[in-house]
């Protein structure tokens, strides 16, 4: 769950020529449809940013089929490459309207670097939306203390952003809205999870870290700049992260959201067990063995006995930051926290194998409904 230093200097530190020098040559991926990409600057008008006037921003990177001889581009920033897609492209013609996948990512991260999964289902047939959550996404140019602490607010993100996309003029003609999907890795499963049905109890939370206070899923990570004691304080003059607290424990289930993907998921000990057990749609989670941040002893594993036919995949070798994106040359030698994988562990082939095992799961729990 924790990043182990600020990913915001780390994306923007190197230069663009730096970059394409310090990137491997390579061409787009062999792939049966090319993908295009557009930036959708997303806001909820029913809640505020957390500093300054104006709303929370919802800002979502949309990936689709893109139409025929459309150009794909490597996409990079900072140490992570970011696949290869179509900025702006046109989308693919179809009489049928397509699968959506909403997508979350890990604390402290951003979109693009779940873009691996987002591309393979694009390639597909599938729209996949996913969103820089406010305040906890390296996206901004600052994190604030709040995205870091209050977890649940990252559900409402996506329920916000499905609103808009079957709204759009352009892109909710295209959606199928009986067959939408949500996927995310670390502080993103628990959000796939929430709007799944999980609710959070933080008294539970609390219990479980005054017993175990080693717990990754305890301690804010560095970059969040706050420790739960300033929070507290926090919440004794802001409104909004008293607003925040007061629906921690609310329900955020969202009913069109048929089947989760959910990769190295945390904070297991923050969810209501009778909520989990209520749960009726597929679950499919999916942790690496050798995985720090969501241990799978005390996450994934007591999910998938909680949660009805929920399915569990532990791979042999793989740690938590292995779901992240492929790392630049620079980011291997320098950052190996994020960019360094166990022994025996590689990247690009975990990444393809966990894309055809999360499309496999979503062509089959997302079936078109005959009549």
């Amino acid at each position: 769950m924790a990043y182990p230093q600020t990913l915001g200097p780390i994306l923007s530190r190197l230069s663009a020529g730096a970059l394409l020098l310090l990137t491997a040559c390579s061409g787009p991926p062999d792939r049966p449809q090319a993908v295009g990409r557009e930036y959708l600057a997303f806001t909820d008008p029913q809640r505020p940013a957390w500093t300054g006037p104006g709303q929370r921003p919802v800002g979502t990177t949309l990936w689709y089929p893109a139409a025929e001889g459309s150009r794909e581009e490597p996409w990079r920033l900072g140490i992570f490459q970011a696949g290869w897609s179509a900025p702006g492209a046109q989308p693919a013609s179809s009489a049928d309207k397509l699968p959506l996948i909403v997508l979350s990512h890990g604390t402290g991260g951003a979109a693009l670097q779940l873009s691996w999964l987002a591309e393979a289902l694009a390639a597909h047939g599938f729209l996949v939306a996913a969103v820089n959550h406010h305040g906890n996404t390296a996206a901004e140019d600052a994190y604030q203390p709040q995205g870091f602490m209050l977890w649940w607010e990252r559900s409402l993100d996506l329920s916000q952003a499905l609103d808009q996309l079957l709204a759009d003029a352009r892109w909710g003609p295209r959606i199928d809205p009986a067959r939408i999907g949500v996927a995310g890795f670390s502080l993103g499963g628990y959000t796939a999870l929430s709007v799944s049905g999980a609710v959070t109890d933080r008294g539970l939370w609390e219990d479980c870290c005054l017993q175990n206070t080693s717990d990754p899923s305890c301690v804010p990570p560095p970059e969040a700049g706050v420790s739960r004691e300033d929070l507290a304080k926090l919440a004794e003059s802001d409104a909004a992260t008293q607003a925040s607290l007061a629906r921690s424990g609310e329900s955020f289930r969202d009913e069109r959201i048929r089947a989760a993907f959910v990769l190295a998921p945390v904070l297991a000990s923050a969810l209501d067990a009778d909520s989990l057990s209520a749960i009726r749609i597929p679950i499919r989670l999916v942790v690496g063995s050798q995985d720090q941040q969501a241990v799978p002893a005390t996450n994934a594993v007591p999910l998938a006995e909680q949660i009805p036919g929920a399915e569990l995949q532990v791979l042999d070798g793989v740690a938590h930051y292995t779901f992240l994106a492929r790392c630049s040359l620079r980011g291997r030698i320098f950052v190996k926290t994020l960019c360094k994988d166990p022994s025996g562990v590689d990247r690009a082939t975990i990444h393809e194998q966990t894309a055809a095992d999360a499309l496999a799961f979503f062509l089959r729990a997302l079936a078109p409904i005959d009549g």
